[in-house]
């Protein structure tokens, strides 16, 4: 089994899971690139997993449907295509993979995570980035901060697959706001691999602890006497002024 990405867009990576000639994706914002990997390959598309109902993370659903020889998984609500809505501690199993479905609301209010707790690795979508987490466009700060918490209670050894390459303007971030030499050595190495066109995902959840202020394990000084929420809402709130 093997897991790989595929740019999408700007700065998007479609998540791609294979066993074999046999892949299922997550969140396939376009269809293109999917297709050309099927057909440059000679693969098959199993399933299809989705965790939110933004464009960039469903666009090509619809057009790699016709190629599925699976089923399309993704939250309730009304994303076009979907098969089997699935909702928290629903399981999904798809090329060996065992994945628990969790709610993660906040960025959006259908957003779900799917963590296969067996080979300890989650896809996230834009609840959690390296370094950052997702704009809260639809829900609240508490229910995006008790998401992120909730995939905080995942094993330290926790591979994390994100859904967009924002960690070096995340880093650039939270170095404005906290002192930390770890994080500024951490930042160049980020750095170097961007400027070589190497991708900075996946992340580990023992290594966001260190690094991701949204976790909550490290905050600005200046927050340290407020409620973890309230650390919370001024870190996005700061992230999205800044």
């Amino acid at each position: 089994m093997n897991i790989f990405h595929i740019p999408a867009y700007t700065d998007n990576y479609i998540w791609v899971l294979q066993s074999g000639a046999d892949i299922s994706v997550i969140d396939p914002g376009e269809a293109s690139p999917i297709l050309n990997l099927i057909n440059n390959n000679n693969l098959n598309l199993v399933d299809i997993l989705l965790t939110h109902h933004h464009f960039d993370h469903i666009g090509g659903t619809l057009e790699l449907k016709k190629q599925i020889k699976g089923k399309v998984y993704g939250p309730v609500g009304n994303i076009e295509g979907i098969d089997i809505h699935v909702s928290e501690n629903d399981k999904v199993e798809t090329l060996g993979y065992d994945f628990s479905v969790l709610e993660t609301p906040g960025h959006t209010l259908d957003h779900i995570a799917y963590v296969d707790n067996e080979k300890n690795l989650v896809f996230c979508g834009d609840t959690l980035f390296s370094a950052g987490c997702g704009r809260v466009f639809e829900g609240t700060f508490e229910q995006m901060h008790n998401s992120i918490q909730k995939l905080n209670q995942l094993v330290p050894e926790t591979i994390i697959y994100c859904a967009h390459e924002y960690t070096e303007s995340n880093l650039k971030f939270v170095l404005s706001e906290i002192e930390d030499k770890f994080i500024e050595n951490y930042f160049k190495k980020i750095s170097a691999k961007r400027l070589k066109g190497d991708i900075s995902i996946p992340t580990t959840l023992e290594l966001e602890r260190r690094i991701n202020p949204f976790l909550l394990s490290i905050v600005p000084s200046d927050l340290k006497h407020l409620s973890k929420l309230e650390q919370f809402t001024e870190l996005r709130n700061r992230k999205d002024s800044a």
